[in-house]
């Protein structure tokens, strides 16, 4: 697959010969902790709103739930991250193979 020259570009690609994905992995990785992060933090808020105890008990939930989110986050892109490797290194093979039938 050739290499767009940005994010942009890849975007723009409408024949789909350049994977925009893997230029956005990072974006999406701290777009995602930021909205856990974000949604723990509205969790604690409310629950110190109905009781002090029950916000205590959601903040140490809270802490131990962003931790299972920061590890599925991660496991999550870098499985992308390895899927989209994977296709540019079968990507030679394949354009061999249509060159030369009988290979």
């Amino acid at each position: 697959m050739p290499e767009a020259k940005g994010m942009w570009e890849g975007l723009m690609d409408f024949s789909f010969r350049v994977y925009a994905t893997p230029k956005m992995l990072r974006f999406l990785y701290g777009l995602h902790l930021l909205v856990g992060l974000i949604a723990a933090v509205a969790w604690v808020v409310t629950q110190f709103q109905q009781a002090p105890v029950q916000g205590l008990l959601a903040l140490l939930a809270a802490l131990g739930g962003y931790f299972i989110w920061f590890l599925y986050c991660r496991v999550f892109i870098e499985v992308l991250a390895a899927l989209f490797r994977m296709a540019d290194a079968i990507a030679p093979d394949r354009q061999a193979q249509q060159q030369n039938p009988g290979y």
